[in-house]
């Protein structure tokens, strides 16, 4: 995927190196921006291998609510898992697991009283919106909440998207990250946010169009800058297509968006080079 390698080597061209909350030091650059017309293929880096079913399983959860990362595990992922033991959660008075207000919290109970669901469900705004207004400029979802986000041990990267229907039939999609681990982070986001604009589009009856992917601190940790050279000597592979299997048309709406499993979905054809393992910064 060649928006992903560009991604990389502006890091290295015109990155500074920086100290940051983890310890390990970053090379960062600050401002980025790249489009994915999905149409075109399924955006999954294909020069290290990606794993699609983790990308799939962790938006559900998010989507579901949760934000109990032993549910997360329970689908054999455990890409939370640094950030949920008892050390990281015992500092703001929680059980070893409970995340606080992260994703979960925000997109389907905004400016509630954690645990309590009783803020903003903006993902069900969302789908009422795209159905009922589709010309609507207020299709946003912020995961940003200057009053809780001190309250967690990892407050949201991705902080903010924005969809825009064009002609009432074509779906677009545009993140704003606050911060990107380019090497273990960004193939997720990019994956999992256009899955998202997939499965949107799916449930309100449109097609996709683009995925555009705005970065504010976008960097590569000190201790990836081998993996990061190995990715770049990979010559990138075709695109998969992605497939959601609903012959019934039972997924319609917020109910169906919400219902979507991994098994409903189908990644053709994808095809990468070996997988690169990278040390996680916490």
């Amino acid at each position: 995927m060649k928006q992903y390698h560009d991604l990389l080597r502006s890091i290295l061209t015109n990155g500074v190196r920086h100290e940051d909350r983890t310890g390990v030091g970053t090379l960062s650059h600050f401002g980025f921006q790249t489009r994915f017309r999905l149409g075109d293929g399924f955006p999954i880096v294909t020069t290290k291998r990606v794993p699609f079913r983790w990308v799939a399983e962790e938006l559900f959860w998010i989507l579901s609510g949760s934000t109990d990362e032993r549910e997360l595990r329970a689908r054999g992922v455990d890409i939370w898992a640094e950030w949920a033991d008892e050390e990281h959660t015992r500092r703001f008075g929680r059980e070893a697991g409970d995340l606080g207000p992260v994703y979960g919290h925000l997109w389907r109970s905004f400016g509630g009283s954690y645990p309590a669901r009783d803020g903003v469900d903006q993902i069900a705004r969302l789908v009422r919106e795209i159905e009922r207004n589709p010309n609507s400029r207020r299709l946003v979802v912020t995961g940003w909440d200057p009053r809780v986000c001190d309250e967690v041990d990892l407050p949201p990267c991705h902080t903010l998207f924005q969809f825009k229907v064009e002609n009432e039939k074509t779906l677009h999609c545009q993140l704003y990250q606050r911060s990107a681990d380019a090497f273990l982070g960004v193939p997720f986001n990019i994956s999992s946010y256009a899955l998202l604009t997939h499965m949107l589009a799916h449930v309100c009856g449109l097609q996709v169009g683009e995925f555009i992917y705005t970065l504010g601190d976008y960097h590569i940790y000190l201790n990836h800058l081998e993996q990061v050279e190995e990715v770049l000597r990979r010559e990138p592979l075709p695109l998969p297509r992605l497939e959601i299997k609903d012959p019934e048309g039972k997924f319609r709406g917020l109910e169906g968006l919400l219902a979507m499993r991994y098994e409903d979905l189908n990644l053709v054809g994808y095809q990468s080079h070996a997988k690169i393992a990278a040390p996680v910064a916490v």
